[in-house]
């Protein structure tokens, strides 16, 4: 197969062919670059464009499978985070465009952490989470604040079923839809079943020739809205072929059904690789702080699966015969925002001078052990972090969600004897690439091994930058805190680590890492979106 070298630059391992598609004919064909994105903290690219409008995604970066609660003239929303503890992070929002983070709920690992239910019923919020581990389980959380403290998580004994969505019958009974086109009652507290898993929808399929992961009926999200209950589900598979993911709408008097399909699905669908954002699914319907009507679901960006899922917000309009259609097209454009909702401050800033540990709201521990937390503490305006393991693969780094297509970090790094500590892009325990040092030696980490160990000449201090420019990664070093920089002889390429090469539905993430015995102290820890 000839392979010529701009492709190869695009596409990486994805350009040869390796994820099923060619991520090198995705970037041939990848829309213009949008240069009308405001710059926030640290550069980062913000949704809000100051003039009314706004322009996706509302949340850059890895914000899978959004569930989201409209809470008298609050907003708030949560994610899959997976592997990354804490986790389930709430945000918050007055007007659906501007986000900021509060707490995580989840600080215990139970496991990975699939697409979840926000809900509040009678003055109490809960969120049912759906977790892969041994075995496979459904928990629920409750609390009486969205802030916390949030219960330890309650195991429903709910196995083989994913993506739990809560609803309330127009009996009050409580139920959890599930994948699949299955539901099971819950008790009037909602913190144990009532009765047994049943079917009762056979999901709409797409026509035989569309080029789809899998059907894989996932997700459902129940509203009542105008005397119908609408079940939106995403079929079509979550990754895979940029036109396979997709939304479909059954509709239904009772919560109990008969459910009849909207005669228009799909109502959200990637039908070219030229679109701006790629396999849009797992959407949720919210109305907005001036009655207007909205769907939130999540997509990949145009040759940047490692971004991860990015979450998006498109226009709804309701029709004469009471179905809904979606209103922002591609969503390559900039959009009328809603009306009214006093805006919060976007975002957060993803530099960090260590005064305060943000463990759950910028930070988070990769499949961390019990007590993994202990590892971090903070002092002199540094982050003591205790090793662990001998490699990345082990050590469970520090990560944190980066949504840029370019972007620089950079960090003072000191180690203790018999430490080795670094800076990484960390897609999980087995791919990732980064650059490391003892005190003696460097060691660079590449496909998730560890290759060369040229000399170390600034012993067991220095300074480490990572540049990341639209999958060209290249490393700098400095021995007098950043004054004067070398660049690192090995340059790498990584439009390859993300899920349609490894799996997991994960993004690839700046981290810290520090494995061995003894700690590392990392200070002053700077990013900028290029």
């Amino acid at each position: 197969m000839a392979v010529n070298r701009r492709d190869l630059l695009a596409g990486g391992v994805a350009g040869l062919g390796l994820t099923g598609l060619g991520a090198s004919a995705a970037a041939s064909h990848a829309p213009a670059a949008v240069t009308s994105w405001r710059r926030g903290p640290d550069n980062q690219r913000i949704a809000d464009l100051g003039d009314g409008r706004f322009l996706n995604p509302i949340l850059a970066g890895d914000h899978p499978d959004p569930a989201i609660l409209k809470d008298g003239a609050d907003y708030y929303m949560t994610f899959s985070s997976f592997d990354s503890y804490p986790g389930l992070t709430i945000w918050h929002s007055r007007d659906l465009v501007n986000w900021q983070p509060r707490r995580a709920a989840l600080t215990r690992n139970i496991g990975s952490v699939w697409a979840v239910s926000l809900e509040k019923h009678k003055g109490r919020y809960f969120l049912y989470v759906p977790v892969k581990a041994t075995p496979d389980t459904i928990y629920v959380l409750w609390a009486d604040h969205i802030d916390g403290p949030w219960s330890d998580p309650i195991d429903l004994d709910l196995h083989g079923h994913i993506d739990p969505c809560h609803a309330v019958g127009e009996d009050g009974s409580r139920w959890l839809f599930l994948s699949g086109g299955d539901r099971v009652r819950l008790s009037d507290d909602g913190l144990s079943l009532a009765g047994a898993v049943e079917h009762v929808y056979d999901p709409w399929h797409y026509p035989a020739d569309w080029v789809v992961e899998s059907f894989s009926p996932e997700g459902p999200k129940v509203h009542r809205h105008n005397g119908y209950y609408y079940m939106i589900t995403a079929v079509g598979g979550t990754a895979g072929p940029q036109t396979g993911h997709m939304v479909i709408v059954a509709r239904s008097r009772s919560i109990h059904g008969p459910w009849e399909d909207d005669p228009a699905n799909p109502v959200v669908r990637t039908r070219d690789e030229a679109e701006r954002w790629w396999s849009r699914g797992h959407a949720s319907l919210i109305e907005g702080p001036d009655g207007s009507w909205w769907s939130v679901y999540h997509g990949y960006e145009n040759g940047y699966w490692t971004l991860g899922r990015q979450a998006l917000l498109d226009p709804v309009e309701w029709t004469a015969d009471g179905w809904f259609r979606m209103r922002g097209g591609d969503l390559s454009a900039p959009l009328p925002k809603p009306r009214g909702g006093r805006g919060l401050p976007h975002g957060q800033t993803l530099s960090d001078d260590f005064a305060t540990l943000a463990l759950g709201r910028k930070w988070n521990f990769f499949r961390p052990a019990g007590g993994e937390s202990e590892r971090a503490r903070i002092a002199g305006g540094a982050l003591h972090l205790r090793g662990k393991g001998i490699a990345p693969h082990d050590s469970s780094p520090l990560m944190l969600i980066a949504g840029d297509q370019a972007y620089r970090f950079e960090c003072d790094i000191e180690i203790d004897p018999g430490v080795t500590a670094g800076l990484l892009l960390f897609y999980d325990d087995r791919l990732y690439c980064g650059l490391g040092f003892d005190a003696a030696r460097f060691v660079t980490h590449q496909y998730g091994a560890e290759r060369g160990r040229p000399a170390n000449p600034h012993g067991r201090r220095m300074r480490m930058r990572v540049t990341n420019d639209r999958h060209i990664v290249s490393y700098h070093i400095s021995g007098d805190g950043g004054r004067s920089w070398t660049r690192f002889d090995r340059g790498m390429e990584v439009s390859g680590y993300h899920h349609n090469v490894r799996g997991g539905f994960l993004m690839l993430r700046p981290a810290l890492y520090a494995a061995g015995t003894g700690e590392a102290r990392f200070r002053d820890f700077t990013f900028r979106a290029l």
